[in-house]
């Protein structure tokens, strides 16, 4: 099922992206094309003006630029940038170039020949004599630069669109996944309300008939420490108020509770109640259902032998908890991967216990949780990091 929905995610995905691709090519077609189509029309203008200039030329007799059309073809009304100049490219007259070209011999021959591999440079000929000519240089108008760079602004507005949208669909699918976890998780602390108040029950009438106490005793352990589980899955979704606490302590009731339920070839060392007490601001409950999250995924990574090392350090700002073992490791390719919902590499599971652990540390507590070494063969170690506070 999940393969079938990660099959149409993906089919809806691609076809989203197919679709930009499309419109994103057929909007530089259509614009390549106009903007074709509108060079055409500006150099057709510029052999007009040209052939305009030269029967002034012919009429007024070399005074065709005091001509009223003349005029009008190098007003601010035209937005055609180009320079007039004689046959010794001496300057007669300009539009829409700076006076720091005009006046610059260098910048004045470059921009002439941006011009002429723009467009190709017009003469305008007088009529009397075949030896003095005028020569038009003219570039790209302002629209026609516009033009050619529309599509790829347009390119830029629809990719953003696409991801916009892609972030707000996984954004509404990420909360509504939320909503289903935490509704499942407070109808399982639910659920198991009336058997583990049963099981109180039939252990304080077990306290009084003639059975072994200290297997009596387990028992309760076990079921105060199913009554926290309860507790623990009470609070997903719901205010984590976080109290100074002792790290040492919190982490070593774990310890000790796996102690006694871990198999005979499984060794689990713990350094943190023979250093100095460190204390950070947590949830008592829900911290420890970290650290026995990765306690348990080490236990499953020994296959039955091996060792687990719970350590404890700090410095003058955090505390880190280091859990080891000497597993079967990870790939580095999957260090990050192990921390996203539903990837696992066990046959059984959901792949969530990372996950909630993440969650937890990282939003809860406003701590880090990572993969800080690994190797396949040789062993995991996840560290903890959480910001010390100090009494």
């Amino acid at each position: 099922m999940k393969i079938r929905r990660d099959i149409f995610s993906f089919r809806n995905r691609m076809v989203v992206i197919i679709v930009g691709v499309v419109l994103g090519a057929l909007s530089l077609i259509y614009t390549n094309d106009m903007a074709r189509r509108l060079r055409e029309k500006e150099q057709h203008d510029v052999a007009l003006w040209a052939h305009a200039m030269e029967r002034v030329n012919r009429d007024v007799m070399g005074g065709a630029m005091e001509d009223p059309l003349v005029k009008d073809i190098i007003s601010n009304k035209n937005n055609i940038p180009f320079i007039i100049t004689n046959e010794n490219l001496e300057i007669i007259n300009s539009h829409l170039i700076s006076e720091e070209i005009i006046d610059h011999p260098d910048r004045l021959r470059r921009q002439i020949d941006k011009f002429t591999e723009e467009n190709t440079p017009l003469p305008v000929r007088f009529w009397w004599t075949s030896e003095h000519y005028h020569i038009i240089f003219y570039g790209k108008s302002g629209l026609l630069k516009s033009l050619y760079w529309f599509p790829y602004i347009q390119l830029l507005v629809i990719t953003a669109f696409i991801l916009l949208g892609f972030i707000a669909f996984r954004s509404s699918k990420h909360d509504e996944q939320n909503r289903v976890w935490i509704g499942l998780a407070k109808e399982t602390a639910h659920q198991l309300g009336t058997p583990t108040s049963s099981l109180l029950g039939w252990i304080e009438y077990l306290r009084s008939q003639q059975v072994d106490q200290s297997a009596v005793e387990e028992m309760n352990k076990d079921l105060t420490h199913l009554m926290k589980i309860v507790d623990r899955f009470s609070k997903i979704g719901s205010e984590t108020p976080l109290t100074p606490a002792n790290i040492n302590e919190i982490v070593g009731e774990s310890v000790m509770y796996f102690r006694k339920r871990i198999p005979r070839n499984v060794t689990l060392d713990y350094n943190g109640l023979a250093i100095a007490p460190v204390q950070a601001n947590v949830n008592a409950a829900l911290f420890e259902w970290v650290v026995e999250n990765l306690m348990k995924n080490s236990l499953d990574a020994l296959q039955g032998h091996g060792a687990i090392d719970v350590y404890i350090s700090s410095d003058d700002k955090n505390v880190m908890i280091d859990v080891k073992d000497t597993g079967k490791g990870i790939a580095k390719s999957n260090w990050k991967r192990i921390f996203e919902p539903g990837f696992t590499t066990k046959t059984r599971g959901w792949g969530l216990g990372l996950s909630l652990s993440r969650r937890i540390v990282e939003e809860y507590h406003q701590g880090r949780i990572a993969v800080i070494d690994s190797e396949p063969g040789k062993g995991t170690t996840i560290r903890i990091t959480l910001k010390r506070t100090f009494v």
